[in-house]
């Protein structure tokens, strides 16, 4: 999205500016007259979906499928890296009050986009027992999906693309991590009338479903697979996830051009369901977990304003430690959970840049 592509954010909403950010938490400063569910001065995180609240899907439907349906901070020229954040009121839920602020200002996008993959494609809502296949565990979306899996009772296998992540995947509650660069069967569907490729192609692939099997029990194929890399998985998430099962994608990030061999999708009669961040009851059911303490933002790093542009390079090159970034916008240091606390720090560093 930084980079424009598949299309720039200024191409999307026609503005001359644009304010990034898709997550934040905050206090309510100021409201509308319609606004009745918070008030000036609650603490609140916000979700990214915006809506112009007034069709059908928004009234009675899925809000998610509304032609009016926007991401804030990406299809809107106003995003949360910015000392005020415009919202509309059905955008916000409550902070978690254990958390700090920046902890607070780092989940939303991601759990709620995998608590939808999950929980919010019926009849393939998520059952106690079941097998996901989670790629990129230690990711940001990975690591909200792992513990969705725990909280529901289910069974969480990990892939991740190195050793030195496995054990934070087992800390979430994973059954299992599988290292991906122990296997090559990554890429595009090679041809499928090219007997000799494509048989070596089948056997790599029936290997990486063999280490599936290790942790599920032989023959117990996983029912969901949670999908995000995209090009260079697609094929393989396809055969590993079983008869009747699901693969369920929200992103591309190793390409947009998914292939997969229909054969093994219409005869096992298997789902493939794109899936779009989340409407607000899923959003909220979601914060309540965090809210619970039953799921942890997994925090990672927290950056100044200044290097908001490093922390992307950092995603982008694939620099960054497992979990959800975080950046202190007006908060004059990490590790404030109160108002009180925010005001204080903030009193001081601005006497300290006052007397220097």
């Amino acid at each position: 999205a930084s980079l424009g592509t598949p299309i720039s954010a200024f191409d999307v909403h026609g503005a001359d500016y644009h304010v990034a950010g898709s997550d934040a938490s905050g206090i309510i400063y100021q409201i509308g007259a319609r606004v009745k569910r918070f008030k000036v001065g609650d603490e609140v995180v916000v979700h990214c979906n915006r809506d112009d609240g007034d069709d059908e899907e928004c009234n009675g439907g899925e809000p998610m499928l509304s032609p009016s349906q926007k991401i804030w901070g990406y299809e809107t020229p106003d995003g949360s890296f910015a000392q005020f954040a415009r919202v509309q009121s059905r955008q916000l839920m409550p902070r978690p009050q254990h958390l700090t602020w920046e902890q607070s200002a780092c989940y939303t996008l991601t759990l709620a986009t995998s608590y939808r993959m999950l929980f919010g494609h019926a009849p393939h809502e998520l059952k106690p027992g079941q097998n996901v296949l989670i790629w990129g565990a230690s990711g940001g979306i990975g690591s909200m999906a792992v513990q969705l899996c725990k909280a529901a009772g289910a069974n969480a296998i990990g892939v991740v693309s190195d050793e030195s992540k496995r054990d934070f995947v087992m800390s979430l509650g994973a059954k299992g991590v599988i290292n991906r660069k122990d296997f090559d069967c990554w890429g595009q569907l090679p041809p499928v009338d090219d007997a000799e490729v494509y048989g070596a192609y089948s056997k790599k692939v029936r290997e990486f479903g063999k280490a599936i099997w290790a942790i599920t029990g032989k023959g117990n194929d996983v029912d969901m697979v949670f999908e995000h890399p995209g090009e260079s998985t697609f094929p393989v998430s396809c055969f590993v996830v079983k008869r009747g099962g699901m693969v369920v994608f929200c992103a591309g990030t190793t390409g947009y051009n998914l292939t997969f061999d229909a054969r093994f999708v219409w005869m096992r009669q298997k789902r493939i369901q794109g899936s779009h961040f989340a409407n607000l009851k899923q959003a909220s059911e979601a914060n309540r977990l965090v809210i619970e303490k039953r799921i942890d933002p997994c925090m990672s790093e927290v950056f100044p304003w200044a290097e908001i542009p490093q922390a992307h390079m950092k995603m982008w090159n694939n620099e960054h430690k497992p979990g959800n970034m975080a950046v202190l916008v007006s908060a004059a240091k990490p590790g404030m959970t109160t108002l009180d606390e925010a005001i204080v720090a903030g009193h001081l560093a601005g006497n300290s840049a006052s007397n220097s």
